[in-house]
């Protein structure tokens, strides 16, 4: 099953699913995603709108993602919210925005359900639609080093692949160089499972 028919089919009940780690986690970084942003900046993949609440007051926000279903829920929170964001039907692959057109962006847990094969044109994306010197950031999931922790994602790993198409095993900082990018930090945000990336146009690119 593709992305787009994964989200589909869990769109109605993704927030239930993803509650305990919701509030047992992703509360308390996404913050880190928004910290000091400002312009014009787009949220990659906003799914239901869950970071919202986050957005800074004096950006201009818009957000997109590949299944309508789950814009659909994005737009429902944005009402509740009183959100000021412009929500679009978009593939991160392919996106429809002149060059540096933004002045940063953000992705949660996105890269993590992209197929291999997509990570560097996705971040090629980012990377061509943010302006010289904007910051790319990401939080993703990465496969563990400890080895209870190890042993736990392996057997996390089935259901993640069922209900949400996503793995541990992506290697999306490996694709930074690829995509025309470098990482300006990098650092676990928890434990050795959840990264922070900040990432930039590299010089040459």
């Amino acid at each position: 099953m593709g992305t787009l028919e994964t989200y589909e089919r869990i769109a109605r009940v993704y927030d239930l699913l993803d509650l305990p780690f919701e509030y047992g986690r992703y509360r308390r970084i996404r913050p880190l995603l928004f910290s000091g942003l400002s312009g014009r900046v787009l949220d990659a993949g906003v799914g239901t709108g869950r970071n919202m609440p986050f957005y800074p007051p004096q950006a201009e926000m818009v957000g997109i993602d590949l299944s309508p279903a789950m814009l659909a829920r994005a737009e429902r929170r944005r009402a509740a919210l009183d959100a000021k964001v412009d929500l679009r039907r978009m593939d991160v692959t392919r996106l429809d925005f002149p060059d540096a057109s933004f002045d940063a962006a953000v992705a949660t847990f996105l890269f993590c359900v992209l197929p291999e094969a997509l990570q560097a044109p996705a971040m090629a994306e980012l990377g061509r639609v943010v302006r010289p010197g904007g910051e790319i950031r990401l939080l993703e999931y990465v496969r563990p080093t400890g080895a209870f922790r190890q042993m736990m994602a392996r057997l996390w790993e089935p259901w993640m692949r069922f209900a949400y198409g996503a793995g541990f095993d992506r290697r999306t900082e490996a694709h930074v160089t690829e995509a025309g990018l470098k990482v300006v930090e990098a650092r676990f945000v928890v434990d050795d499972l959840v990264k922070y990336l900040t990432l930039r146009r590299s010089q040459r690119a």
